[in-house]
């Protein structure tokens, strides 16, 4: 954060929007702001388009910001350049695109974050190497899911996570060995059933599980002599009956409880 934006969080006076004074900011616990300082008491006040500690733009308040600027967006392009960076960030959601464009490189990684969802897809390379995760987040959430594949190598789990709920499945097979158990969690709720079978020995039990559920019932067969009984669990649910019937004195009883309610259920239909 540069030395002449405030500190998030704090309460310190800058200017009036448009003008060279500073507004007086009472300790209340709602914010409010001296209307006197105001350059739009005799317009946009005596119109009612604003109220103090509701809907204004120049208290340090977040919400009023973005109530007053939400009725009076014409005013979004000259807190641009503010010194207050929430003032920045909500200004981003109000002002026209060509003036947002000015903001990709500002140093507020929430005044960032604002510009990637408001800019076209095709304009957000620029962003993929932000130095903030929750910027590149940003980026892995908008960018057109084929062109996902220049983030699979994120530095930041949280970042490719993201990716995997996104990406192609032709390009989702390269997080199958990510490092991340999360990453590889995402990997096994999308990959096609039928190349599974290659997280089947992953390190992580809750992955294994994800996959197995998933698995086509011959490579679901094989998990069910897993280690783990969430594994064997997932596993029954995808096995076909002749392979389930071996566990059924598995010694986890959710594992038999499902063997016996999915051969219960055959034979109900059976009969009817």
């Amino acid at each position: 954060m540069s030395s002449e934006c405030p500190a998030r969080g704090a309460h310190d006076e800058t200017k009036v929007p448009g003008t060279n004074r500073f507004p007086f900011l009472s300790k209340t616990e709602t914010p409010r702001a001296d209307c006197t300082a105001c350059p739009h008491l005799d317009t946009v006040h005596a119109a009612g388009r604003c109220e103090p500690g509701d809907r204004c733009l120049i208290a340090h308040s977040g919400r009023q910001i973005e109530r007053f600027l939400r009725m009076n967006p014409e005013f979004a392009v000259d807190c641009l350049q503010d010194a207050f960076w929430e003032r920045r960030a909500i200004a981003v959601r109000y002002a026209p695109v060509d003036a947002v464009r000015t903001l990709a490189h500002d140093t507020d990684e929430a005044v960032r974050r604002a510009v990637v969802t408001r800019l076209p897809p095709d304009e957000l390379a620029a962003f993929i190497g932000d130095h903030d995760r929750e910027v590149r987040i940003t980026v892995a959430s908008r960018l057109p899911p084929t062109r996902l594949y220049v983030m699979l190598d994120d530095p930041d789990y949280l970042v490719r996570q993201h990716v995997a709920q996104r990406i192609p499945h032709g390009s989702l097979s390269r997080l199958v060995k990510d490092e991340d158990r999360e990453v590889r969690k995402e990997v096994a709720r999308r990959l096609p059933s039928f190349v599974l079978s290659r997280m089947a020995h992953d390190e992580d039990p809750e992955v294994r599980a994800i996959a197995a559920a998933r698995m086509l019932p011959e490579d679901a067969a094989r998990m069910l002599a897993d280690p783990d009984w969430r594994v064997r669990l997932g596993a029954v649910e995808r096995a076909s009956l002749d392979a389930i019937r071996a566990c059924i004195d598995d010694e986890d009883k959710d594992v038999r409880e499902q063997v016996c309610a999915r051969l219960d259920e055959t034979r109900t239909k059976d009969t009817t």
